[in-house]
């Protein structure tokens, strides 16, 4: 009887309020952040994306909730500035290429010290491990072991193979995301 209160609760609140929040995106030059946010914004894949210099920023509503991506560069000389845009946020989303097992570790040590940041304690973590339509991409599983998640305590954490390019579980990446924003 009480999940269906809180049912009703939800739908209500749907219909009068608009949630929104705030996401940032980051992870290692070419893991395919860029690419994510148009596939979230406009459903389209773009085969040649323009690495990001420094930042991007797009407004995207789906349904009753507007997110504020911020898509950071990925290049050593913008990984300074993750902190900063991800004080605060609702979710810091870190975007990995699952395929190009040469960059794991690289990937595991910029994550770990981004997370020591005391200003980011508590706030939730989404790792993505992208180009899971290639071939040599490794799997969730196997990408929570080499990055080490199930050591990361102060937070929720949670981690999905998927693809941008032929658009694989991001329905699941979105709900898990808006689930954030309504806590």
């Amino acid at each position: 009887m009480s999940q269906l209160l809180q049912s009703l609760i939800d739908w209500l609140r749907s219909l009068f309020f608009k949630t929104e929040m705030e996401l940032t995106l980051v992870g290692l030059q070419n893991s395919g952040k860029t690419t994510l946010v148009n596939v979230i914004a406009s459903g389209q894949f773009i085969e040649d994306s323009i690495p990001t210099v420094g930042f991007n920023m797009r407004k995207v509503t789906k349904g009753n909730v507007t997110m504020k991506l911020w898509d950071i560069g990925g290049q050593p000389r913008f990984r300074s500035m993750w902190e900063r845009y991800c004080r605060g946020v609702n979710a810091i989303v870190f975007v990995v290429d699952a395929a190009d097992h040469k960059k794991l570790e690289a990937a595991k040590v910029e994550l770990k010290g981004l997370l020591e940041r005391p200003q980011l304690i508590h706030i939730p973590l989404l790792v993505l491990g992208n180009k899971n339509d290639l071939e040599e991409a490794i799997s969730s599983e196997q990408l929570i072991e080499a990055l080490q998640l199930k050591t990361i305590t102060n937070r929720e954490v949670s981690c999905y193979s998927i693809s941008a390019k032929n658009h694989t579980n991001i329905d699941i990446t979105l709900q898990w995301l808006i689930k954030q924003g309504k806590k």
